[in-house]
């Protein structure tokens, strides 16, 4: 869960999941530990799969998960301990990534941290016609918050779908690679068509024109979930 960290990735003066998850291992192990993330994560955001690399010259214990689980706050668990190359890197090695995003309709306190509170009319099948746009290769920059450095702003999105659900709507989305921000925006202009404040044409000319004024990052982070993270076949884990 990401409820509670300014995201995943280590930042000063601020509590993140790879800065608990080094805490642990610099108690357990006696040393320090300085881990690499295959996916970044913004502050709110929760994970179902994410992975961490790092170089250990010594034994690993053999209970290391069960006693790493003990030292780690509740809302974080690691599930397994893969033995990889010296070269091996879990974020460039990544092939794809999958995201899931959930509003709910009805006020329901167990989803309140985990899900888009949505009590509005909505067309569905709008959103769907939106979703159907985004797969293929396209320049995803209206799409991706400001200051981000990155080489490209192209990604290759292979599944983009609204699904129904008992309690709402899930967007899914997979592809090689997300933008910072790119999957909220998303979600945020769709939900625009969806409420018909703008057309599924103006959806379309935002993601072909890249015009960022047009696109809607207003969707919470706490609807969304990194789901998965793609290797190719045969890499650990």
């Amino acid at each position: 869960m990401g409820t509670r960290y300014s995201g995943f990735q280590v930042q000063e003066n601020a509590m993140t999941v790879q800065s608990e998850v080094e805490r642990a291992l610099a108690v357990y192990l006696r040393g320090r530990v300085g881990l690499t993330g295959s996916s970044r994560t913004d502050a709110g955001v929760h994970a179902h799969q994410n992975f961490f690399h790092f170089d250990w010259e010594g034994e690993i214990p053999e209970r290391f998960l069960y006693n790493m689980n003990a030292i780690l706050p509740g809302d974080i668990v690691l599930k397994g301990l893969y033995p990889v190359p010296e070269d091996a890197h879990c974020r460039f090695q990544a092939t794809g990534r999958e995201y899931s995003y959930r509003i709910h309709r009805a006020k329901d306190p167990f989803l309140a941290d985990r899900a888009w509170y949505f009590p509005y009319k909505i067309d569905l099948e709008a959103m769907r016609a939106a979703a159907e746009l985004v797969v293929g290769r396209h320049d995803f920059a209206a799409f991706s918050k400001r200051n981000t450095q990155v080489r490209t702003t192209f990604c290759t999105v292979e599944r983009s779908e609204w699904l129904e659900r008992d309690f709402g709507w899930e967007y899914q989305v997979e592809g090689n690679r997300f933008l910072r921000g790119m999957v909220r925006g998303l979600v945020g202009t769709m939900v625009k068509v969806g409420r018909g404040r703008i057309g599924v044409g103006d959806f379309r000319e935002v993601l072909l024109g890249g015009d960022q004024a047009k696109a809607d990052f207003s969707a919470p982070a706490h609807g969304l979930f990194l789901a998965r993270v793609r290797y190719p076949e045969g890499f650990p884990g």
